[in-house]
């Protein structure tokens, strides 16, 4: 069956499209079209932009579900909810834990990722246990150990080669070697939790590594004499940054500063969103911490530090738009395109283009979401 979004803007990977057409065919997207069709059904967003559907490579839970639960109905609430965030695509991520423990929820994932109805799980993102404790934020210093190949072969395997993603601390024992081992599997290293020197931040990206994990939080900062992981995060060659743009884990002129240095192609929106998100003002638990919500930050009950966040990826867009950081397009492009293609997953997601799976978004021209679609039929509608 065939039938054409009509919408003011339809953005696509380098360019926008005014006031077309967009084929969809058997859930698939087609070709863009100027003149006005007459073979097929037309859903008139004459007033909005149409966008590739989010893509979220760091989120942790959401709707009052972890990952770490190891519970895969958990896991499909999580799918189904990330609906009304924008989010199409995304991986699941894991914490700081037991072998054990990251050896089941691998082998979970694995066994069913294809069932979810929701947004569709990618691939899965391991956030740790290879880092340091200076700036372990909400991550438990009790697992954490240098880079184990084996340990991640195993996860690997568990998962049916699912793993596509894996934060360590470069200053860790054996980074070189991990690292190439990580890339000869198809998982992309990504760098975290850490007090390396921009000397060894850069080993490890002339190792392969190629993502910044969180941006400013949980790193060496920058000084003018030590540059440390936000230097390295800000001039290194060819790695994404990520940000988390909720207004309190970076200041909008911090923000600034990354997509100055990057640019839209290399700066990654990302949530961190633990399982308080969607729930307003709470008390929750992040892995084995207990967390209070409230404000709009989830917080450590104990010592206060920032643990994830609550935010929603729509709401990021929102915002990098509103701080007058990124245009409508290109911060669109910063939460689909410049995620998917930093894990390699560009060739499924995070853009319209045909053959594609038709995940799209509508959004007003505030940047407020009206509609989520997922293989070309409406799954979310903003209340008007």
């Amino acid at each position: 069956m065939k039938q054409y979004i009509y919408a003011k803007t339809i953005v696509l990977d380098e360019t926008v499209v005014e006031q077309a057409y967009l084929t969809i065919e058997d859930g698939k997207f087609g070709e863009i079209v100027k003149e006005r069709p007459s073979d097929g059904a037309i859903l008139d967003y004459g007033h909005a932009i149409v966008a590739p559907g989010l893509v979220d490579t760091h989120i942790h839970g959401y709707k009052s579900h972890d990952v770490m639960d190891n519970d895969f109905e958990g896991i499909k609430v999580i799918s189904d909810g990330l609906l009304e965030c924008g989010v199409t695509s995304w991986l699941p991520t894991t914490l700081t834990a037991s072998v054990e423990l990251l050896n089941d929820v691998c082998e979970t994932i694995g066994k069913h990722y294809q069932e979810v109805t929701g947004a569709k799980i990618r691939g899965i993102f391991l956030e740790g246990p290879f880092f340091t404790e200076k700036y372990k934020g909400a991550q438990n210093p009790k697992y954490m150990s240098d880079p184990s190949i084996e340990a991640l072969d195993k996860w690997n395997s568990l998962s049916q080669d699912l793993v596509n993603k894996i934060a360590i601390a470069p200053e860790r024992q054996g980074v070189p070697d991990f690292i190439k081992f990580a890339t000869s599997k198809g998982v992309y290293t990504a760098l975290a939790h850490s007090d390396a020197t921009f000397e060894e931040a850069k080993a490890a990206v002339d190792a392969g590594a190629n993502i910044f994990v969180h941006t400013y939080n949980g790193m060496s900062g920058l000084h003018h004499r030590t540059p440390g992981m936000v230097g390295a995060a800000l001039s290194l060659e060819n790695v994404y940054a990520e940000l988390i743009c909720d207004g309190h884990h970076v200041h909008p002129a911090a923000a600034k500063v990354v997509t100055k240095c990057r640019g839209a192609k290399e700066t990654v929106l990302i949530t961190d969103c633990m399982r308080a998100g969607g729930l307003g003002e709470c008390e929750s638990k992040l892995g084995e911490f207990d967390v209070i919500v409230s404000g709009g930050t989830a917080r450590l009950k104990e010592g206060g530090s920032l643990a994830g966040s609550i935010l929603e990826l729509k709401q990021g867009v929102k915002n990098i738009v509103d701080w007058g950081i990124a245009t409508p397009a290109d911060a669109l492009r910063m939460a689909s395109l410049a995620p998917a293609k930093s894990v390699g997953i560009d060739n499924v997601c995070g853009r319209i283009a045909p053959g594609y799976d038709a995940d799209f978004i509508v959004v007003s021209d505030d940047m407020t979401l009206e509609a989520t679609f997922l293989n070309g039929e409406l799954r979310y509608q903003a209340s008007k």
